[in-house]
């Protein structure tokens, strides 16, 4: 089993019932999700393009998929999960647009957001007691020859490279397109996501995600609210 700490909009939500339907799952249900039909696209190549996305199900990442550490029990995880959560408060975002990232396709922040980025920093390192330790073939998985040596510290110390500095938001939408293919692919996207595209985005919860098992689908596993109330500054002449 492992666990991940990520975003994901309430099975409600309108942003997340277009990505099912893009993604061809529900994570939250485990359920396929009969996609509607998409003009210069094939139900077959969306397949082929979405396989990794669709195995993670809708998501942002903010802390990395990780098995547990021995000292602790899922039952320990939750509830620090919990805990944590209840401190934080909602972080909105302006609207996402579609990019290319490292080849895929994703929703990401239009601006920066440093509300969100403490929110990542203090989640990773909130939570990393209850991470193990990389394997020595989960490390080698990472390609460690390739990163910068910031991401490579940020791997040996936090088990996942792009945490802090190299933190990017990003929601992701395909696996790796091919070059040539990739302004058709944009403007697909463009199309399919432009209901939701002109609406903020809530960071209302930390999502525990699960792989029950090696190469299985990540599920929902529970939603935990951002509970801090934001208070206001007084106005002038208040107390």
């Amino acid at each position: 089993m492992r666990y991940a700490i990520y975003f994901t909009p309430s099975s409600t939500d309108a942003l997340l019932k277009i990505a099912n339907n893009w993604l061809g799952r529900n994570a939250f249900t485990g359920e396929a999700v009969r996609r509607p039909a998409i003009s210069g696209l094939s139900v077959e190549e969306l397949d082929k393009m979405t396989v990794s996305a669709r195995r993670y199900g809708f998501h942002a990442t903010i802390k990395a998929p990780f098995y547990l550490a021995p000292d602790y029990k899922e039952d320990d995880l939750l509830r620090a999960l919990m805990h944590f959560a209840s401190s934080l408060a909602p972080v909105t975002l302006p609207r996402l647009k579609i990019t290319s990232i490292s080849s895929c396709f994703a929703l990401m922040l239009k601006e920066p957001v440093p509300a969100l980025q403490q929110l990542a920093n203090d989640t990773v390192t909130a939570l990393d007691k209850f991470r193990a330790p990389l394997s020595e073939q989960d490390f080698a998985r990472r390609n460690p020859q390739s990163l910068a040596p910031a991401q490579l510290r940020n791997l040996q110390q936090w088990g996942y490279p792009y945490v802090f500095d190299e933190f990017r938001f990003h929601m992701t939408l395909t696996d790796k397109i091919e070059e040539q293919d990739r302004p058709k692919i944009a403007g697909i996207l463009d199309n399919f996501f432009a209901p939701v595209l002109t609406d903020s985005v809530e960071i209302n919860n930390l999502a525990l995600f699960v792989e029950p098992e090696p190469g299985a689908p990540f599920e929902v596993h529970s939603l935990h609210p951002l509970a801090k109330v934001k208070v206001s500054a007084p106005l002038a002449g208040q107390r």
